[in-house]
């Protein structure tokens, strides 16, 4: 879909919301708020709409940036499934991935991440006939930290006041899980390392290692996926086209090329925004989907000190930030016989270790390899890109090996750029060959993007892929909600609860139900679910 671009005369000039990004938890929130009469702008300083689901397409070729799968929207009655159907009118369709979506491979070990509790306990237990017992507990107890988050998620919509008095009844059995790191309850269950580097193997999906992550972060996600994969019939690009669709459809706007310079106070209240090309913009209420540092850096210093907000951005800290290389083959994926499921590839069980020797020295093995399959999972692919196919393949690198280029612009970055990102490119090739040796030699297309392309299309300034670090402190920042200090300005996306897709737009749900002053999950669960 190709998104309007921004022009003041384009303008509807009686907006009742403005929306600050159009990642799902702003989408969500600006879909919500339109279904409830609600004029709704929706600004993004892209070219095209959807944050990390957008997709991009090069030569004949589409790949998504962010959405490799989703758990959970298999199920017609799930809650990410009706919140999905409610915010896109039911126009989204999903295509199951097989019952072995993710494979995990460890110097030549491999094990398979099998779809329902049961057979995901069953798969692991033959390859650790000894850790059943285990094995139980660790997926009872993704299900008590995946249901003690609703209290975590319900004490975020309150008002400080009462949100403060109800905080512990509502929280309490939440950190008891928030509170200790992967590897702390991991290592509760079995004292097999491996059995560990193979539970936390989907790190990967919030962007910290076992021994530095929130086991709840690690739950949410893992509880997620625990009953299969599934992928967005027609890319992840029909997000943001068919939720986009829904705010437009009730007289909302919806632009790229929409960059925001400032948000504009009048007094302690936000009153719109002022743009890049100098043109000011009013609204009754503003919401952020920028991220907690973004949306701060778009008010005067003077103003968010007051509000104490600089001294809270000093207590988190961004997530890690990533690698990823885009293949295009001119063959189908049945041509090339390519998976539907995603691969893991790991060079030792220790994945903090894995980390840490990367970091000290970038000619260490790579951490970790992902590998998925975009034109494989989507059943409408042959139609819309006929013989042809696409490959992602990801990695972490820190954002401080790509200084010197900071001052640089996106695709005209000098030689020692190139040569410094393809170096990890050929790297990448080298384990994708040797896990699908019959891809050798049939790429057709092929480009990396390291942190500072993050940065200059998403404008997360260390180049972060999942907003705040997922650590246990993370999760104490009681300020990290909605409601902010500042009248009538509120944020929403992956910063305010968890990050993925499903936390970003449940973020967005939450930041609905403050501004309407009702149980909005409530109304979507009650809604009619859609046929089909």
């Amino acid at each position: 879909m190709h998104y309007v671009f921004y022009k003041n005369d384009r303008l509807n000039r009686a907006y009742d919301v403005i929306v600050i990004g159009s990642g799902i938890g702003g989408l969500a929130a600006a879909a919500i708020l339109s279904k409830a009469g609600k004029k709704v702008l929706v600004l993004e300083r892209h070219y095209t709409a959807g944050g990390f689901t957008h997709t991009f397409q090069r030569k004949g070729y589409e790949w998504d940036v962010g959405v490799h799968y989703i758990g959970e929207v298999h199920r017609k009655n799930s809650v990410l499934r009706r919140a999905f159907d409610f915010l896109s009118d039911g126009q989204l369709d999903w295509a199951p991935m097989p019952e072995v979506y993710d494979k995990i491979f460890f110097n030549g070990d491999a094990y398979e991440y099998a779809a329902g509790a049961e057979n995901f306990k069953q798969h692991l237990a033959a390859a650790f006939p000894g850790e059943r017992k285990a094995l139980d507990r660790y997926v009872d107890l993704l299900f008590q930290a995946s249901r003690s988050a609703k209290g975590f998620f319900m004490e975020k919509a309150l008002p400080p006041f009462f949100g403060k008095i109800a905080r512990p009844f509502l929280t309490s059995k939440f950190r008891r899980f928030s509170e200790r790191t992967t590897h702390e309850v991991l290592s509760s269950l079995t004292s097999d390392e491996k059995l560990i580097g193979v539970l936390s193997a989907q790190y990967g999906d919030y962007g910290l290692p076992p021994r530095q992550s929130s086991f709840a972060a690690h739950a949410m996600v893992a509880k997620h996926y625990l009953d299969g994969g599934n992928y967005p019939v027609g890319g992840s690009g029909r997000i943001a086209e068919t939720i986009g669709a829904v705010i437009e459809s009730s007289g909302g706007s919806l632009f790229a090329k929409a960059e925001v310079e400032s948000i504009l106070l009048r007094g302690s209240a936000a009153v719109g925004v002022r743009m890049k090309n100098g043109d000011e913009i009013l609204a009754p209420l503003v919401i952020s989907d920028v991220g907690v540092f973004n949306t701060f850096r778009l008010l005067e210093e003077k103003f968010a000190d007051r509000f104490g907000i600089l001294k809270k951005l000093t207590q988190i800290k961004a997530s890690l930030s990533h690698l990823c290389l885009y293949l295009g083959f001119k063959e189908s994926a049945e041509s090339l016989k390519l998976p539907k499921n995603n691969l893991w590839i790991y060079p030792g069980y220790d994945h903090d270790r894995n980390i840490e020797a990367f970091v000290r020295d970038p000619s260490s093995p790579l951490p970790v390899v992902y590998i998925s399959f975009p034109s494989a999972k989507d059943p409408s692919w042959n139609a819309r890109f006929p013989g042809r196919s696409t490959i992602e393949i990801i990695s972490f690198a820190p954002f401080e090996w790509f200084h010197r280029w900071e001052g640089s612009a996106w695709n005209k970055r000098d030689t020692d750029y190139k040569t410094f990102k393809e170096a990890f490119a050929d790297r990448m090739l080298e384990t994708l060959n040797h896990h699908l040796p019959q891809l050798k030699g049939k790429i057709d297309h092929r480009e990396i993007s390291t942190p500072l392309t993050t940065r200059h299309f998403c404008n997360y300034q260390n180049g972060e892929i999942y907003g705040l670090e997922h650590t246990p402190n993370r999760f104490r920042q009681n300020w990290l909600r909605p409601r902010t200090p500042i009248k009538n300005l509120f944020l929403t996306g992956q910063d305010i609860v968890t990050d993925g897709v499903g936390g970003a737009l449940m973020a967005g749900v939450l930041s609905a139900s403050v501004i309407l002053k009702k149980n909005v999950m409530k109304e979507i669960l009650s809604s009619p679910a859609v046929a089909g």
